[in-house]
């Protein structure tokens, strides 16, 4: 299995069970492991300096989640990237955002709103510069900031959950997606609307960033593959 340069490194943690999830979590979100690879636990094993047992455990949280796949001859492959899927999370997603907006919209402070618009000014400039995964980055800490105002844990449970495999999704077309700095402008359209305190304005324009975002990746495919 050929894995990048940065992939090498030794596990320093106590929980070595967590550490190899975060690790080979990072690798499929970023692309250093890609859909269809076979994942040797072997080979990790003597990459990472640990026993076989936690990157057999981390790897069964990470088929339950959905990242990987098991098949009949017990090989486990990086689950590939399909449209419908794209389509079911970014529903989701944006229907539990308005769920989130709508439970904290009293909470949200001209504080909270200066530092939405700062890190929107980051991801902006970072897509500018071709920093699509500081990019990406600064988008889900945008979307963040709401969130970590509910006092619904589950649903912020399920939504950092969903955001993994956007994450992953998104790193993967962000740079072959042409118009992406809009993104920037849909959401100064949110920060304006949580401005004007105007509730109804700012669930369209979640929904709206969500199925725009959609769109990009959709045109992309139309235009780029069979």
């Amino acid at each position: 299995m050929n894995t990048s340069k940065g992939t090498e490194q030794k596990i320093k943690r106590k929980f070595m069970r967590d550490e190899v999830y975060d690790i080979l979590l990072d690798w499929i979100v970023t692309g250093k492991l890609i859909a269809d690879q076979q994942i040797r636990d072997k080979e990790i094993s003597e990459q990472l300096g640990v026993s076989r047992t936690p990157i057999r455990e981390a790897l069964l949280r990470l088929e339950n989640e959905g990242f990987v796949q098991t098949k009949a001859n017990s090989s486990t492959f990086v689950t590939p990237i399909k449209y419908q899927e794209i389509k079911d999370y970014y529903s989701i997603i944006y229907a539990l955002e308005k769920l989130v907006i709508e439970e904290i919209f009293t909470k949200i402070t001209d504080q909270h709103l200066e530092k939405m618009k700062n890190i929107n000014q980051e991801m902006h400039l970072s897509i500018k510069e071709g920093k699509y995964l500081t990019a990406l980055q600064k988008d889900t800490e945008f979307h963040a900031i709401p969130i970590s105002l509910s006092l619904n844990a589950e649903l912020a449970k399920i939504l950092t959950n969903l955001k993994h495999k956007l994450k992953r999704i998104e790193f993967y077309y962000y740079d072959k997606i042409k118009d992406a700095h809009t993104s920037f402008m849909e959401h100064e359209q949110i920060i304006d609307a949580l401005k004007q305190k105007d509730l109804n304005l700012t669930l369209n324009y979640i929904e709206q960033n969500w199925k725009k975002g959609l769109e990009r990746i959709q045109n992309h495919l139309i235009t780029n593959e069979d």
